[in-house]
């Protein structure tokens, strides 16, 4: 491939060694953590600051991508019925932004975009951020918790089969086909807020 890969991992329940492991054994140069909120009120050692502490130790360069590629946005406009949507994020100028920063250092990197599901296909990482990477010409590879690597066009027959879309329709592209299978499974995983976005706008204030 005439692109370089970018990868996508996320830090789960694993211990910081186990999943410090998993980089290095693909290569891994640097990583771009895309949490909205880089805090795991569970498991602290993956709190901003000590990864990218423990990332340094390994000489695996950090960057923080959660504000422009972050799940949870900000923007009320992003909200319909309280649940972000997917695709009101990929138009933004912020997500837009942060994808060409991606695309731009997996040119000069190994780079993995860290979020916290385990399941790839649990997580926007993969169904908004691969997505519109792929799109770009981008390839994606994703890292699972034992170590194996899945490409994207793999994680997305298993999201078709999981969501129950068919590989063929008489009356339907191909696309269209994905354009659902992804739209079913953004409504299963996708951010609902617990306030209403009037409130979150105005803690920006």
């Amino acid at each position: 491939m005439s692109q370089r890969a970018v990868m996508t991992i996320g830090h789960s329940n694993h211990s910081v060694e186990h999943f410090v492991g998993l980089l290095v054994e693909q290569g891994v140069t640097a990583v771009a953590d895309v949490r909205s909120s880089p805090y795991s009120r569970h498991n602290p050692a993956y709190n901003r600051e000590p990864i990218r502490e423990s990332l340094k130790d390994a000489g695996i360069a950090y960057v923080f991508l959660g504000k422009e590629l972050g799940a949870r946005s900000p923007d009320p406009a992003c909200y319909v019925d309280g649940r972000v949507q997917y695709r009101c994020l990929a138009e933004s100028e912020v997500f837009k932004e942060g994808l060409a920063r991606v695309i731009e250092g997996s040119r000069t990197h190994r780079l993995a975009l860290m979020c916290a599901e385990k399941e790839p296909l649990a997580c926007h990482r993969t169904i908004l951020v691969a997505r519109e990477l792929e799109a770009k010409g981008s390839p994606v590879v994703h890292i699972h918790a034992d170590g194996h690597l899945e490409t994207h066009a793999s994680a997305l027959r298993r999201m078709r089969e999981l969501v129950g879309v068919p590989d063929a329709d008489l009356l339907r592209s191909q696309e269209e086909l994905l354009d659902e299978a992804y739209a079913l499974q953004a409504e299963r995983i996708a951010y609902v807020m617990d306030r209403a976005p009037e409130a979150m706008e105005q803690e920006r204030e």
